[in-house]
């Protein structure tokens, strides 16, 4: 695993070298292993044939020297002298004549054998050579003298060589009366040796089994060189061939390469032939060939030293691409797109560097991309943390209204009472501003309750005077305190649209809102202006501001997604995309003139709905007071607000009617099923059982009775609530009423039933 790490860590360029490398040292070394060893063979194998033939000169030449010792003593023993004293036998005078002979003829001992094998005299010339030693390593050749056959034969005596011939010495012409036997004993010396050396230009080596006797070789340590490596073990020698009873080996003699052919003189006796030794040397070629392998290896590392720097420059050209494009993909890694990789060529690096270029242009495409939705996304964020409190706020907001309902419409309805009661004028002005703050804190209500609620988009019937009054209502607060003034001048006879009250309300928001907060930022106080005009093609409302007025160059932006003008965190730049997207979906159309100094002119155009619309009618009843008669009629009041339930008993006693008062659904319902009464006016929302969970069970135990069914709730604007009223039918009062509203609606009722 470590190998494995080690070589993904090297560079490419490392990676493709040391392969190259590699094969390139060892094709070489291969190479000339291969040249040395075949040369080094054809060396070896010229030797040897030159050993073989100086083998064949040494055999033939000691061939003609055992013809020639043959010849000559062959001559001296068939002298008649020497067989007339040899046939006498005296001892005295045939030693005497063997010496003479010994002298004449050369050698190092001569002896005289009868035909019995009893040796009669002999004639030694050398005092150190052991004359019983010899007789008996020549005991062979005097035999086969003895039965008449002339011999030379080559004997080891001690460790010294010689040359026997052995003569049969007879009278007559016949070997029959054989004599005896005369022995000649040549020694095989020096001399000899080189006179061999000269005839086979070897080296000479003749040996014993354990010492070398002769040799030419000049210096002595190689004879001990020469000695150990014969002895060598078999499986350590390195013996090249073997023929004719000869052993052709490799030898090294004071660091010099021979070849040393091994072989036997021709011996009568088998058990122990003498040997010899021709040596030819081949080291002079040898040391050719060493110094044609140190040349040939320099010339390789040098030509393996050139070829990796001629690679390692290809190589690094090569991948100079690849070494820019890592150094671009690094720039890409932190973030800067500016570098390209540079095109130098037309082929596959080319290629990658070209759609590496692209990438990175996509990338650096995909960034800038990355980081608008990023800002958009941050700023949708925003938005949406703001809409999820607006969100918030209007739940609160529809939460307090309802709960504000309840009390307003007491307040209203008893100071309505006293207003119809015997007052002083001085109270009566009370009541009167009573009654008129009581009204005023219900539109309030009712404007914060219809902008605050979620709804889906619609289209109905919209007066867009009423809508611009609510939405001024809600702004009323900030406008006073801004010293902002709002003049309107509202068309009497404006045409209603197919709109979407709830989104149209929110773009006449988003306008003065912006309007109140560009003064704000100008001027200490100002005025908005808001007009309304119509035509044949439709609706336009105008809202003018004396503000700081918009740039030309922010003009043309102000309708973008998230473009703002203010301050980061105190505007998502969404308002008026918003309203310009509203707006677009009704069919008309928003624009915008301003000067730098002269304030802004915001002018919104809606289309009349198509001819034959139906413009519809809202469930909410508001009517003038009517009296009734309600003697004998028996009505049920369901609500949870004691003060509800008390104004209702004042507005109702004087028409005689017989009133039931409960304060939840539970009872309500076991009044029903315990009699039947002429109306239930019941409240919306109460604790436990609701007015629509009650309607519906009673509904399921007697429609009649749920058709006699008047509704009262301080949350007219809820969906679920209109959407439940336009099913079943059923009259609504909204709170907070008034006491004639509420005594009209009772007595059409009534008088209905």
């Amino acid at each position: 695993m470590s190998r494995s790490l080690s070589w993904r860590r090297l560079s490419f360029q490392a990676k493709v070298l040391l392969p190259v490398v590699v094969i390139m040292v060892l094709l070489v070394i291969t190479t000339i292993f291969l040249v040395n060893q075949r040369i080094t063979k054809e060396f070896q194998s010229e030797a040897a044939q030159k050993l073989t033939a100086a083998d064949a000169v040494f055999k033939n030449s000691q061939k003609i020297r055992s013809k020639n010792l043959l010849r000559s003593y062959r001559t001296a023993a068939n002298d008649p002298r020497f067989k007339a004293v040899a046939q006498k036998g005296e001892a005295k005078t045939l030693r005497f004549m063997l010496t003479e002979l010994l002298e004449e003829l050369g050698g190092e001992m001569l002896f005289f054998t009868s035909d019995r094998g009893q040796r009669l005299a002999t004639a030694v010339r050398d005092p150190r050579l052991n004359a019983a030693e010899f007789e008996a390593s020549s005991a062979t050749s005097v035999k086969q003298a003895l039965e008449g056959q002339s011999n030379v034969d080559t004997i080891l005596v001690g460790d010294r060589l010689f040359d026997v011939v052995s003569i049969p010495v007879s009278v007559g012409d016949n070997i029959v009366g054989v004599v005896g036997a005369v022995t000649f004993g040549a020694e095989i010396g020096p001399s000899a040796a080189e006179e061999f050396k000269q005839l086979t230009h070897t080296e000479i080596v003749f040996r014993t089994s354990d010492k070398v006797t002769v040799s030419t070789l000049m210096k002595p340590h190689m004879r001990e060189e020469l000695m150990a490596a014969l002895d060598e073990p078999a499986s350590n020698r390195a013996d090249v061939a073997s023929q004719n009873n000869s052993t052709i080996r490799e030898v090294v003699l004071d660091n010099e390469h021979f070849l040393a052919l091994i072989g036997q003189f021709t011996s009568l006796r088998q058990d122990k032939r003498p040997v010899y030794l021709l040596l030819s040397s081949y080291e002079q070629p040898l040391t050719v060939l060493h110094a044609t392998q140190h040349m040939l290896t320099l010339v390789s590392t040098f030509g393996i030293l050139l070829s990796i720097g001629i690679i390692w420059m290809f190589i690094r050209k090569v991948t100079q691409p690849l070494r820019d494009l890592r150094t671009m993909a690094e720039a890409v890694g932190h973030g800067d797109f500016s570098h390209r990789v540079p095109i130098t060529s037309n082929d596959e690096c080319a290629e990658l560097g070209e759609v590496f270029n692209e990438m990175t242009e996509n990338l650096n495409t995909s960034r800038e991309q990355l980081e608008k939705t990023v800002e958009t996304l941050k700023t949708t964020q925003a938005q949406l943390i703001q809409s999820e409190k607006l969100s918030a706020v209007g739940e609160f907001v529809a939460g307090v209204a309802h709960e504000l309902n309840n009390p307003l419409t007491s307040v209203v309805g008893f100071a309505e009472l006293m207003q119809q009661s015997e007052v002083t004028p001085q109270h009566r002005r009370f009541v009167d501003l009573i009654v008129n703050s009581a009204q005023r804190c219900h539109k309030i209500v009712e404007g914060l309750l219809s902008f605050a609620r979620q709804h889906k988009p619609e289209r109905k019937p919209v007066k867009i005077r009423d809508l611009l009054e609510a939405t001024i209502g809600i702004l009323q607060y900030h406008l006073r305190t801004s010293n902002i003034e709002v003049i309107t001048k509202f068309d009497p006879e404006l045409p209603k649209v197919l709109a979407d009250p709830h989104q149209l309300q929110q773009v006449f928001l988003n306008i003065l809102n912006n309007a109140r907060q560009a003064i704000e930022t100008s001027r200490t106080s100002g005025v908005i202006r808001i007009t309304t005009e119509s035509d044949e093609t439709g609706v336009r409302i105008i809202f003018r501001d004396d503000g700081p007025g918009i740039s030309e160059e922010n003009l043309a932006k102000i309708f973008n997604p998230f473009f703002t003008t203010k301050d980061v965190g105190k505007g998502t730049g969404l308002g008026l995309s918003l309203s310009y997207g509203i707006i677009k979906e009704h069919g008309g159309s928003i624009t915008a003139h301003s000067k730098l100094g002269e304030g802004a002119t915001f002018t919104i155009e809606l289309p009349l709905p198509p001819a034959g619309a139906s413009l519809g009618t809202t469930f909410i009843l508001k009517e003038t007071a009517e009296s009734f008669d309600g003697g004998g009629k028996r009505v049920l009041v369901v609500d949870d607000e004691e003060l509800i339930l008390d104004l209702i008993r004042e507005a109702l006693k004087t028409n005689g009617c017989h009133l039931d008062v409960v304060r939840d659904g539970e009872s309500a319902l076991r009044r029903l099923r315990e009699g039947e009464y002429d109306v239930t006016i019941c409240d919306w929302r109460m604790p436990g059982m609701n007015g629509q969970q009650l309607y519906e069970q009673v509904l399921a135990e007697n429609s009649a009775a749920a058709s006699k069914f008047v509704f009262m709730t301080g949350d007219v604007m809820n969906e679920k609530t209109q959407e439940f009223l336009k099913q079943t039918g059923n009259t609504c009062l909204a709170k907070p009423f008034s006491v004639d509203e509420f005594r009209s609606t009772i007595g059409k009722f009534l008088k209905a039933a």
